[in-house]
């Protein structure tokens, strides 16, 4: 049957949720490698990166009705 499956993907199955890790990462190491990138403004880069994810996904999986739990099985 096509058309049971929800519309959006698992967060760590997305290219996004892996740019976003490695975006945090980089941001993370200039921090530790510079002298003039503080540890304050790496955490709100780190915060401002994260949130951006969080509602880019919120976005992606708004309106998406998500079939419950067991549903492909009942209608086999």
């Amino acid at each position: 049957m096509t058309g049971l499956h929800d519309e959006t993907k698992w967060s760590v199955l997305t290219t996004e949720f892996w740019a976003m890790a490695v975006v945090i990462v980089a941001i993370l190491i200039a921090s530790a490698v510079s002298d003039t990138f503080g540890d304050r403004r790496a955490w709100l880069y780190v915060a401002i990166v994260a949130t951006g994810y969080i509602v880019s996904r919120g976005l992606a999986k708004a309106g998406v009705g998500h079939l419950p739990i067991g549903a492909l099985r009942r209608r086999k």
